[in-house]
């Protein structure tokens, strides 16, 4: 299995993602460099890490989606190579197309850096395949713009479509805005896009998968990707 990870100016979670893949997974791990140039078909899953690409310059994602990586990306992803989006990762997703809606600063106007609960809404997607449905995860969150809004009739068809993958829950897998960190509509913390092979997420799952931790919940997601890339598993 063969592993991209993306380098923005201004990413910082570059090396925790590279690290899981090559490391702890023991996967062939290449980086990509944000100017393009590379042929992406020869792998098998690209991430985009979390950080400040371009300084969140205009709103975060908005410049890296210019980037000419991302026009190489965006054809890996229409030909149905998968993709993970994690964090700032999303945001740019979100920014180029690839997924739908928008990330917004946080309801409380202040960067939040801590772990919460997720709950696994669709336990049948390659990224969560590992998971039990409406399991509980514990993953960390660091972000200044991580409020998911999508207006009310892409948020229905979402619904409708299992594209929501994971919620802000509480310990016994409780939706409701108590636990909502950053005021995203519906608790959203990561969607899939229709073909199921792109997923984006503001939680952190590289923060909590190598085994010199206690947490490690972000196993699941990278376990899931792997399988599904290995054994040929889509939506």
């Amino acid at each position: 299995m063969n592993c991209g990870v993306v380098v923005f100016p201004g990413s910082n979670c570059d090396h925790d993602c590279f690290h899981v893949l090559k490391h702890v997974f023991k996967l062939h791990t290449e980086w990509i460099w944000h100017k393009g140039g590379q042929d992406l078909s020869r792998f098998d899953l690209i991430v985009l890490p979390g950080g400040f690409s371009y300084g969140d310059y205009l709103r975060a994602g908005a410049i890296a989606q210019f980037s000419t990586v991302m026009k190489e990306v965006i054809g890996f992803a229409e030909s149905g190579g998968k993709v993970l989006g994690i964090c700032n990762g999303f945001q740019i997703l979100v920014e180029s197309g690839l997924l739908p809606g928008a990330l917004m600063q946080n309801h409380s106007r202040k960067f939040i850096c801590k772990t919460v609960l997720v709950r696994v809404e669709n336990a049948r997607t390659p990224f969560t395949q590992k998971c039990a449905e409406h399991s509980v995860l514990n993953i960390p969150i660091a972000h200044h713009q991580g409020g998911y809004f999508i207006d009310p009739e892409e948020l229905r068809r979402l619904e409708e479509n299992g594209q929501v993958v994971l919620r802000y829950c509480g310990s016994a897998g409780e939706v409701t805005g108590e636990f909502n960190p950053n005021g995203s509509v519906g608790n959203i913390a990561g969607i899939i896009n229709a073909g199921g092979n792109v997923m984006g997420m503001m939680p952190h799952p590289e923060r909590c998968a190598d085994p010199a931790w206690s947490n490690l919940d972000g196993q699941l997601i990278f376990k899931s990707i792997i399988h599904s890339c290995q054994n040929g598993v889509s939506v």
